[in-house]
């Protein structure tokens, strides 16, 4: 694929539509909201499902994909990862993380001991499994595609006795009411959304993260250690590291790795380029602005060291004779 690097999503060229995991009332739009650039002149499309959404991406019916990608109580949103690493050639343009709390709702007088079922999107009843332990050990879950839509359906057509895990937003949508507030399993829980493109990278900011994907030649012990080796020998910073099967065979898997800096980073590019040359592949997911705390201090001083090194090598080799 041609990485072309652009100044930034909404710099680069008009951004027309934005499709998003709904129905509205989602996580999903609460934070795409949240991205003035986005949104301002933009068509926004709710979609009923995350492959939904980087389908259409990737197929030219919308500009931007907005989904998300990672919990910080359940981990990597698979669903997400897994399409982007072996689905879809599509590009991470930004990250968005919003705090997260999930209400439970219920129509007009329904009391907490009378629920008998709960709707769910499947990531968020994992969210709140000692709630539900706790004080709903019998009930029945129903799955949804999404938060929003447990909420929707519960409203529209939903069977007596039922409750939803939902969003603030989506029972002001959608009519219900707050039984119980705040009913996830840690209060500090959070999730991160990633806007997507068929191609372009944003320009560095200082603030950047690159996510990729490593594919070994073969499982052999080191293997690991000789990927990791890269980062520590030039000072890179990793975010994240976990594997996933490739869906090859029991026991074939690929490592995804979030790193600090830019493919436009010398010692990013560097490092990259090691990377390719022995790994079997090696698979770009982007380099874009990371949300968070920053290190633009430290990524400097790494980038500067590494740049004297190249100029010392430099010089060095300027004196070997013909």
């Amino acid at each position: 694929m041609l990485l072309t690097i652009l100044p930034d999503v909404s710099a680069a060229a008009p951004v027309r539509t934005v499709g998003y995991l709904g129905p509205p009332g989602t996580f999903t739009e609460e934070a795409l909201m949240g991205q003035a650039d986005l949104v301002a002149s933009a068509e926004l499309v709710s979609m009923a499902s995350v492959g939904d959404v980087l389908a259409a991406t990737e197929g030219g019916e919308l500009d931007l994909g907005f989904v998300p990608i990672e919990n910080a109580i359940e981990g990597a949103v698979t669903a997400t990862l897994d399409a982007l690493v072996f689905q879809h050639r599509l590009l991470i343009q930004r990250e968005v993380v919003i705090p997260i709390h999930m209400q439970l709702l219920g129509p007009a007088g329904l009391e907490l001991e009378a629920v008998r079922r709960v709707m769910a999107f499947p990531f968020a009843e994992a969210q709140c499994r000692a709630f539900l332990a706790a004080k709903l050990p019998g009930a029945e879950v129903i799955p949804a595609h999404s938060n929003a839509e447990a909420a929707r359906r519960l409203a529209e057509d939903g069977p007596e006795a039922t409750a939803a895990i939902s969003t603030s937003l989506a029972a002001e949508l959608y009519g219900l009411e707050v039984m119980v507030a705040d009913v996830e399993d840690h209060p500090d829980n959070s999730t991160r959304f990633v806007a997507v493109a068929r191609e372009g990278i944003p320009a560095p900011t200082g603030h950047d993260r690159t996510s990729i994907a490593c594919f070994q030649r073969a499982d052999v012990p080191g293997s690991l250690q000789s990927i990791l080796g890269n980062f520590s020998a030039r000072g890179i910073q990793l975010s994240k590291l976990e594997s996933r099967p490739t869906k090859k065979g029991l026991g074939d898997y690929c490592f995804i790795i979030d790193l600090d800096g830019h493919v436009a980073d010398e010692v990013v590019a560097d490092c990259l380029r090691s990377l390719h040359a022995g790994l079997a592949e090696l698979r770009f997911m982007g380099s874009y602005p990371a949300a968070g705390a920053h290190y633009e201090a430290g990524r400097r001083d790494v980038s500067q060291a590494w740049r004297a090194a190249e100029e010392w090598v430099e010089a060095l080799r300027a004196q070997v004779r013909d």
